[in-house]
């Protein structure tokens, strides 16, 4: 969601808290038959539509903090992976043992194995009377890394030559830097869900048909145009106040 659909959250409840403060105003004078408009009604849907939007403030931060953390955590990957199948390729593995693990470190890099084709070279190739047929080849999703990852680590520790003096390389603190970085995921697969929780429970107070606050909103001006009529000083105050179905 957007930070102007945002902010227009936060306007279409400062304005229903102006027309709450219209209808106060009003005194005994308002005084609708729907228990849904009445004022003491509307001031409490009120609490729990600011109280909607703050959670919905709290789990984004938490969101934005999760993933910028993970972030931070899978930037050198990409180099380490090249520092750990170079280490492996030192040794006396076999070939495959070696194109195995490169295979594995161009996925966790977004690498092809072969180049993408030139316009020119795909032109041939159609004239040629075949189809062009390119998947992409990176797997550069989070979750995807960490799979070749583990697939990686893996083939290290089947592999007894893989054995490096240098401790960010062995597989000791592979495995540790892994299931630090599956766990900074997680977090942030749970945080976007509080997130989604968080917005459907507000969505769900503001602009569920009929019982929304944004429907209510509607209900009372359509009563204080009954109340007053479509020229008075008091239906003016609120027909002026805009609502916005902001989802």
């Amino acid at each position: 969601m957007t930070s102007t659909k945002e902010t227009g959250h936060a306007k279409n409840a400062a304005n229903f808290e102006e027309l709450i403060n219209i209808i106060t105003g009003l005194g005994t004078t308002y005084n609708p038959s729907k228990t849904a408009i009445k004022v003491a009604v509307v001031n409490t849907l009120l609490v729990n539509v600011k109280a909607s939007l703050a959670a919905v403030n709290t789990a984004l931060a938490n969101y934005k903090t999760a993933v910028d953390a993970r972030e931070a955590a899978f930037l050198p990957i990409s180099k380490l992976a090249t520092r750990i199948v170079s280490a492996l390729v030192a040794t006396d593995t076999t070939q495959q043992i070696d194109e195995t693990a490169q295979t594995y470190e161009r996925k966790m890099q977004g690498r092809r194995a072969t180049p993408k084709l030139t316009k020119e070279e795909k032109q041939k190739v159609i004239d040629s009377g075949k189809t062009v047929n390119e998947v992409s080849a990176s797997q550069m999703g989070y979750d995807n890394r960490l799979d070749n990852f583990d697939k990686l680590i893996k083939l290290l520790i089947a592999t007894p030559l893989y054995a490096p003096n240098e401790a960010d390389l062995k597989v000791s603190a592979l495995n540790t830097l892994y299931a630090d970085l599956k766990t900074k995921n997680q977090a942030v697969v749970a945080a976007h869900t509080a997130l989604t929780n968080a917005r459907i429970a507000r969505n769900d107070l503001m602009y569920k048909p009929l019982t929304g606050m944004v429907d209510l909103a509607q209900d009372i001006k359509t009563y204080i145009k009954s109340l007053s009529g479509p020229f008075s000083q008091q239906y003016k105050q609120v027909s002026g106040l805009h609502f916005t179905h902001a989802i």
